[in-house]
């Protein structure tokens, strides 16, 4: 009764009954105190940088940049300590699940449990720093702001992955000692900053220019990502339910079993994954023709004609892209054989499925259709802000991948916090 009764709780009903524990609200407190410092380090310029250079010129408008930009809540085009953020770590978080499943070493690693996971996440840890370094060195000087001199590389490539670094020891400690996963409210918080200032930049072209048209898109692109919110919300919490009954069992003078469970599989699974990878893919070639190409260039016109990002060829190819990429992240992290596998182990049955393969074949049939309506709402929700863009003629402050980061955060974090005070009996919950 009390979990579902944490459903019907809002977000700040739940904070209002967090904050009357004492322990949670130390550990509430605790999460706030690190994301402010979080903030306040990401302000610190990076040594080797040329500042006044960055000031005069601006950050060059390249479609990999943007993306890092819109992970590091700005820090990117500051080119600031936290430029980088956590972006490193992700990426070789994804790299050491891929490789998981290449290298049978480390899948028996992964696999011999907690000193296993430990080994692993330590050599993650080792590879974000490297990959910090390679990363920095290379966005920054291909945008041409450091300063002359092999000793600012070294600068650059030091003190942004020591920003990432840090971010990563921040991230861990807030899922060790505060609310909900570290790492993801860092994206979260970076995200939220990003959102806050292109929505500031909305309103005070409003004020300045107050003309019905500028007020009319302020207000146009604030609804939108009000209902986009909504949706995202809705698809995000749902859940396609599996029952699961087990066979009753005697072991000496303990009966075993005779109850049912459920398996729940979210309707998207995959998260923001594919976003982020058909972004990257996108956004790779474009950077590197607009960085070694003349804007004179054949290739350079047509680029920038034909693949922007509101032009229909670009918008087609991102979607087939996200649709694929889909598709291969959840052949990777679904496994239902393992899954009727260990059901069958437990002397479970799913009710009018046979054990075994027929279990198997089951669940793959309604996996596949969880992932073709993630697939499709996934390529829709990436298109419809460009779509609205090269309609309306607006610029809009938040991507698709944003919107979903945000909102799967938010409802992980306040998930997390209902269960901390449904475990504490906390009676106000039911």
């Amino acid at each position: 009764m009390a979990k579902n009764a944490t459903n019907k709780v809002s977000v700040w009903q739940s904070l209002r009954n967090a904050w009357k524990v004492k322990d949670i609200r130390s550990k509430l407190i605790y999460t706030f105190v690190m994301l402010v410092l979080f903030r306040l380090v990401s302000v610190i310029p990076a040594p080797g940088v040329d500042i006044a250079r960055l000031n005069e010129a601006g950050m060059k408008d390249l479609p990999l940049l943007q993306l890092m930009n819109m992970m590091t809540g700005n820090a990117f085009s500051q080119l600031t300590i936290m430029a980088m953020g956590v972006s490193p770590y992700i990426n070789s978080s994804i790299i050491m699940q891929l490789l998981t499943i290449a290298i049978p070493a480390l899948e028996r690693m992964q696999k011999s449990g907690p000193d296993g996971q430990k080994k692993i996440a330590q050599i993650t840890r080792y590879v974000t720093v490297v990959l910090a370094v390679i990363q920095a060195i290379g966005l920054v000087s291909s945008v041409g702001f450091i300063k002359p001199g092999w000793y600012n590389y070294v600068l650059v490539g030091a003190s942004m992955a020591a920003g990432t670094a840090l971010a990563m020891w921040m991230g861990e400690r807030i899922t060790e000692n505060g609310i909900g996963n570290g790492i993801s409210l860092l994206i979260f918080v970076g995200i939220v900053v990003n959102l806050f200032s292109g929505y500031s930049n909305l309103l005070i072209t409003a004020i300045q220019n107050p003309t019905f048209g500028n007020w009319l898109k302020f207000v146009g692109v604030l609804l939108l990502a009000l209902v986009m919110i909504l949706i995202v919300t809705f698809i995000d919490m749902g859940v396609r339910r599996i029952n699961v009954n087990y066979a009753k069992r005697v072991s000496g003078r303990k009966m075993y079993g005779g109850q049912s469970s459920i398996i729940p599989l979210k309707v998207v699974s995959v998260g923001v994954l594919p976003l982020i990878f058909a972004y990257s893919f996108m956004a790779f070639p474009g950077t590197i023709i607009q960085l070694a190409s003349k804007p004179t260039s054949g290739l350079y016109q047509w680029w920038m004609n034909n693949m922007n990002a509101t032009s229909p060829l670009y918008m087609i190819i991102c979607a087939l892209l996200i649709i694929a990429f889909t598709y291969f992240y959840s052949s990777i992290s679904f496994q239902p054989d393992e899954m009727a596998k260990n059901i069958q182990q437990q002397g479970g049955a799913v009710p009018s499925v046979r054990p075994g393969k027929p279990t198997a074949d089951y669940l793959k049939r309604i996996n596949n259709r969880l992932v073709l309506f993630a697939a499709l709402f996934l390529a829709v929700l990436a298109t419809l802000p460009n779509i609205i863009t090269e309609a309306a003629q607006v610029q809009i402050p938040f991507a698709a991948s944003s919107l979903l980061i945000a909102v799967s955060v938010a409802l992980e974090t306040k998930r997390q916090l209902d269960d901390m005070l449904v475990a504490r009996n906390y009676d106000t919950l039911s």
